[in-house]
């Protein structure tokens, strides 16, 4: 079992959280405390970077869920960056692959090149 690492790091567009470790039920909670510190205006992406994620159960999709819903009340988006095969996979599976949008890796998430959810920039 990997201690998770979130770091936070601002962009042009918006935060970036890069998360490294695992994501579970014991440490989904403090993915969702970094996500409620941010503060996002209208139009600012909050990216998650799953560069580092090496594991990733339910409690971790409920809590991309839950930044994503911040992320849009707030006015803004959010998009999942290099996200791992088999997380992918679980998205796919669960339809949320039309719910995030899915970046190859974060420098794509956070270029002009970036569209709505579902979408899978290469």
């Amino acid at each position: 079992m990997s201690p998770l690492t979130i770091t936070a790091r601002a962009a042009a567009t918006g935060p970036v959280l890069e998360i490294t470790g695992d994501l579970d039920h014991a440490t989904a909670p403090g993915l969702r405390r970094a996500v409620n510190r941010l503060t996002l205006t209208g139009g600012h992406l909050l990216v998650l970077d799953l560069t580092g994620l090496e594991f990733c159960d339910s409690s971790g999709i409920t809590a991309f869920l839950a930044a994503r819903n911040l992320a849009v009340e707030q006015g803004g988006d959010m998009a999942l960056a290099a996200v791992p095969a088999d997380t992918a996979r679980i998205l796919r599976i669960a339809g949320l692959d039309r719910v995030f949008t899915l970046h190859p890796d974060t420098s794509t998430a956070l270029g002009p090149t970036a569209t709505g959810p579902g979408s899978t920039a290469r």
